[in-house]
């Protein structure tokens, strides 16, 4: 049977992360916030099978700093899965997108 090299097995394996920031101007609590964070995450969570967590802005109830990662085995797979798991957020949340940050590892 044919091992192949640790750069080789590398290869196959792409990783996608994105830290995405939204802005919802008429949360008033962090209890608010949770309630349309956790409706945005497990939306998303289920209909993309990603990893999806808050990670940033805890405190701030007027930020949902969201990341999450999928993995495949093509950097073109993983940039497009990347984008329409964006655009899915955007279209099912009322917050604004303002900061995207994504990579393609």
């Amino acid at each position: 049977m044919y091992k192949k090299s640790a750069s080789e097995r590398m290869m196959e394996m792409i990783i996608g992360t994105c830290e995405v920031t939204f802005r919802a101007d008429w949360v008033t609590s962090l209890k608010e916030k949770r309630m349309v964070l956790k409706s945005l995450m497990e939306k998303t969570r289920h209909k993309f099978n990603i990893s999806i967590a808050e990670v940033d802005n805890q405190d701030n109830h007027k930020l949902l700093t969201i990341g999450f990662a999928c993995v495949t085995n093509e950097s073109r797979h993983a940039d497009s899965m990347v984008q329409h798991v964006l655009d899915f957020m955007e279209k099912n949340t009322e917050a604004e997108l303002i900061y995207a940050e994504r990579e393609i590892i």
